[in-house]
Order: C-alpha cells, then structure tokens, then sequence
C-alpha cells in the first residue's frame, strides 16, 4: 500500500512499504508513473494531520524511556538517553525493549543508537540501524550514499555530478575546496555524523524539576488504585523537594496504557505543597472531573509523577499543640475546587499599576497566587497614603453637582440616583492624570473629592474637565467609604 499526496502542483508518492520499494518506486514519483508501471498497486491518500497526531502519540510513549524526545520531521524521533540507558539494562538491552514493544503494537521501525543524533539518523535511514560503538562512525557512514548527510537535494546532486556519490569519497578529500564549491553546510553536516560537531536535542516537552515513577508487574485500572500509586510516589518525592527547599506548584501524573496510549493529567497548588497526602487528594478532584476522558482500556503499567514548577518552601514553625497548618484549610480548598472546577473558577484581584482607579486591579486565578500576606503588603506599598473607599464601583455614575465653587472647588449639593445630598464637609481635589497612551480619546484629568453628607455618607466623587468658556466639567461617583 502506498500514500500519495500533492507536491509540487502533482500527485507524488509520499510513503511506501516494503512491497514497494522492493518494486523499485521511490518517495516522490509521480502517482501517473508509478500506476503506468504497476496497475495493480494500492494508493490511499495522505492524511498529514492524522501522520502527526500517530507520531506524537509514539513520543508520548517513548517518554518511559526518556523526557528528552524530539520529533524528527513526519516520520522519525530522536531520544537523548544519556544517563538512561542502565536503567534498561544497557544500551542494546534497551534498543531491543523499544524495537520490540512498538513492533508488538503494530509499529516496523528501524532505530540506532550512537554517540552522535546525525549518525543515528544516517544508519537508521539509510542503513541497518543497531548499536554503533564509539570510534567506527567514518566505517558506518563510508558506503552511505551522500543524502544520509541531511544536506540539500540540489547540494547532493551537485556531489553526484562530479562523481562523489558516497560519504567515504568525502572523508579525506580537502575541506576548503569543498566549502568553497557546495557550501559550509556540507561541512557542518559531515562533522555532525562524525562526531566533532555537538548536534543538541530540543525536547518537544519540558523536562520536569523532579520525577518519580512506578512500574507495575500487573496493569491498573480502578480510580482507588491509581490513587493509592500516586500518594505512594508522592512520598518519593518528598525527599526530592526537601533537599531542594522547594515545595511544587504544579504536578503532572503521566499514565502508561498498556497498548501505548498515554494519559497526561495536571493539578496546580496555590502555594509550594509537599505533603503526599494534600497531593494525592488534588489529582482524586482531577480524576474526579476527567472521569470521562479517562478510558483505563486493559490497564496502565506505568505511572510517574513530575514535578513541572516548583518554588521556596517557607517552614512555619509550630504552636504548642504542634499544629503549623492554620492556612492549610484554605488554601487546600481552593486547590482542590480549582482542579475539579478549573483554575479560572475562583479568582481574585490583583492590583495592577495604573492611575485610573477602574484599571488599577485585575482579576487572576486564585490558585495562580495565594497569600493574604503579600497582598497586604502590596496594598500598602501600592496607596502608602491615599484614603480610598470601601467600595468601588466598576464604572463611575454621572451625578448632577448643584453650586460648585468655581474653577476648583467641591459641589456644596449632588444628585445621584435621584436623591438630593447636601455636603457638609469636603476635602480634596486629588489630581489623577489620564493614561492617554492607552486611551487617547478620553484623555481627561480627574480631581478626587472626599464628600461627607448631612447623613454622614461619605462619597468619592470626581470632576472630569474643567470650567472652561462654553463648556463645563461633568461630575462622577466612583465609590462610597464605610
């Protein structure tokens, strides 16, 4: 069976089995040429959205193996397994485990493992894969044709134009001529499949502060018992964190499916958490709230736990009843609301700088930052001084001011709401320029007045504009003191 796709304004073969290649079609041919030479051929269309998603399900499954997985264009991956490998019993132990799960899944893939990612993919692509030991790379690329190198079409044509046809009639020919005819990149390429040119691996996941796993010699699937596994891991962790003086903000469970799929599920703290116990009652709210999604198939054999953010542990000390948790009811609250709920369920304001009144706060996820302290200390350090209401409207009402003191003086009435008050005791103004690089059309200072009616209400109000020849100021309530 072949896949076929649109280049180049044309039908071209875009993947092959083995079956077809041994009949001598080649990725890339025209669809019309390669039925003329085989009418019997089978050819599906190419589906690049569904390719993608099957390939980056297969790095999700490659992730026991390692967190540094990258994709490696639409048909390929690169895992950097330095330090990895003895978990698995050795390199070739490991190659095999891989080969022969994905096999077992319905995979036929090819994989090498070398000192170098160029050189992996060049024995993979272009050779018979396996474990190349240090020291041989120049005997593994020699017979190679010159594409194995990663270069360009055109650059590679060019080589077999003047009969270089394989890396070995590149290995000791002189570099300069060869930069100066095809280029610095062939150069580069050529060091990166020897060696002497560090290729580094993006990871297509951040790679977690702190992990902690757990294989299980029989597949899971009760809720109860992936509970139960996660608070186990958690006091793995625990000890991690210690040692770091940090506490984590947001956790990630990874769950392995028996038949490859893997289920990633996150939950947030509000503040550093390291007790086993308040971690595994986050993850019961998630997998509470993604109870649907969650389909347990035959099992999981794998479960692992990172720790994606992590930040300073304060340890508070304790009263005499031993008791230091006096904020943990709270703060657990909101914790595990938000991971049943969403982390934009509860929120709180935020001051932000502005000098209008109205934009001076925002809206954030509670769980995001949770301290009553700082924010106190954020208030003050914020209105060291100003005398602000206890309530403040979120748009200011117009009010009619009867006999102001002109030009900058308090109204001695107002109506607002159409009730008549009389002010008996004003103080102010407070100037409040405009942003008018944010809002050029309403670019009007305002003048603050702090009114105390007969009734002893006490209103902010403020003047917008100025008494000017042909045109007056309009007056506003903001907010209301206690």
């Amino acid at each position: 069976m072949l896949c076929a796709g649109r280049r180049d304004n044309a039908q071209r073969l875009t993947a092959l089995d083995e079956v077809s290649e041994s009949l001598g079609l080649k990725l890339g041919q025209g669809l019309a040429e390669a039925r003329a030479m085989f009418p019997q051929i089978d050819v599906v269309d190419e589906d690049e959205a569904a390719d993608r998603a099957l390939l980056e399900a297969i790095a999700d499954w490659c992730d026991r193996y390692t967190p540094l997985v990258s994709l490696d264009g639409p048909s390929g991956l690169f895992l950097d397994i330095t330090g990895c490998a003895h978990l698995f019993g050795g390199e070739e132990v490991m190659l095999k485990d891989i080969l022969g799960r994905l096999f077992q899944i319905g995979f036929d893939v090819k994989g090498a493992i070398s000192s170098s990612p160029a050189l992996s993919w060049a024995a993979c692509r272009f050779g018979d894969g396996g474990i190349i030991p240090q020291g041989v790379a120049d005997e593994v690329l020699a017979p190679l044709p010159v594409e194995a190198l990663r270069i360009d079409q055109g650059v590679a044509a060019s080589l077999r134009k003047v009969g270089l046809k394989r890396i070995g009639d590149l290995l000791h020919m002189p570099r300069a001529p060869l930069a100066r005819r095809f280029g610095m990149q062939l150069l580069l390429r050529l060091d990166q499949a020897r060696g002497a040119n560090e290729e580094a691996i993006s990871p297509r996941r951040p790679v977690a502060a702190l992990s902690a796993e757990r294989k299980l010699a029989e597949p899971i699937a009760a809720e109860d018992d992936i509970l139960e596994l996660t608070g186990q891991v958690a006091i793995s962790l625990k000890s991690g964190l210690e040692a770091r003086g940090a506490g984590g903000r947001l956790f990630e469970l990874v769950l392995f499916r028996i038949d490859g799929r893997v289920f990633r599920i996150a939950a947030g703290a509000s503040q550093p958490l390291r007790d086993p116990q308040r971690i595994s009652k986050l993850f019961c709210e998630r997998l509470t709230a993604v109870h649907d999604d969650l389909d347990a198939g035959y099992g999981f054999e794998l479960l692992r736990l990172n720790v994606l953010q992590h930040e300073a542990f304060q340890n508070a000390q304790g009263n005499f009843t031993g008791n230091n948790n006096g904020d943990v009811p709270l703060a657990d609250f909101v914790d595990r609301v938000s991971a049943r709920l969403g982390a934009d369920c509860l929120q709180v304001a935020r001051l932000k700088h502005s000098h209008v009144p109205e934009r001076a706060e925002v809206f954030i996820p509670a769980i995001a930052t949770w301290s009553p302290e700082d924010r106190a200390e954020e208030l003050l350090a914020f209105f060291p001084n100003a005398d602000r209401p206890l309530r403040l409207f979120r748009h200011p009402e117009p009010v009619e001011a009867i006999a102001a003191t002109v030009p900058d003086g308090p109204p001695q009435r107002f109506r607002w709401r159409r009730i008549l008050h009389q002010v008996v005791r004003a103080e102010g103004p407070e100037r409040i320029s405009p942003e008018w690089w944010l809002d050029p059309d309403n670019a009007q200072e305002r003048d603050y007045f702090r009114l105390e009616s007969d009734a002893g209400r006490r209103f902010w109000v403020f003047r917008r504009g100025h008494y000017l020849p042909g045109s007056a100021p309009t007056w506003h309530v903001h907010g209301i003191f206690a």
